[in-house]
C-alpha cells in the first residue's frame, strides 16, 4: 500500500470517528440540553418531539462509522483489499452525500455538512490516488 492510500484510510479513519462522536451526541448524550441546542433546537419540547428521530439518525452514523472501519481493516488483509476498498468507499462516499444533503437541505447547516463530509471526502480521493 502507497503513502497515499495510507493517507486516505487515516482520513477515512477520522471519518468515522466523527461519526461516532455524532452517534453518541444523536442516541446517547440527547437528553443533555448542551446537545440538542448543538443541533439548533431552542426547548426541551422540541427536543423531546426530535429525539426518536435522533435516536435513529444516531445509529445510521453508527453503522456508516463500522463500516468505513472494517472497510479499512480489510483493506490492509491479504485477500480482502478489494472488498476493504469498496466497503470503506460505499461507507464514507454515504457520510458524503449525507453531508451534500444536509447543507441542500439548509444552507446554515454548511459548517455542520463540513464537519460531516470533509474527512470522508479526503478519504476518498486520498484512497483511489493510492490505489491506481
Amino acid at each position: 500500500m502507497n503513502a497515499l492510500a495510507v493517507v486516505g484510510s487515516i482520513f477515512m479513519v477520522l471519518a468515522a470517528v466523527i461519526h461516532l462522536l455524532i452517534f453518541v451526541m444523536e442516541s446517547v448524550l440527547w437528553a443533555r440540553p448542551a446537545t440538542w441546542r448543538r443541533f439548533g433546537l431552542r426547548s426541551q419540547d422540541d427536543a423531546d418531539t426530535v429525539a426518536p428521530m435522533a435516536y435513529n439518525q444516531g445509529f445510521y452514523n453508527l453503522f456508516l462509522a463500522i463500516g468505513a472501519v472494517i472497510g479499512v481493516v480489510l483493506l490492509y488483509s491479504p485477500g480482502w483489499s478489494q472488498a476493504g476498498a469498496a466497503l470503506a468507499i460505499f461507507a464514507t462516499a454515504s457520510m458524503l452525500l449525507a453531508a451534500v444533503v444536509l447543507v441542500s437541505s439548509s444552507p446554515k447547516l454548511l459548517r455542520a455538512a463540513l464537519i460531516q463530509g470533509v474527512a470522508p471526502v479526503l478519504g476518498i480521493a486520498f484512497l483511489l490516488l493510492g490505489l491506481a
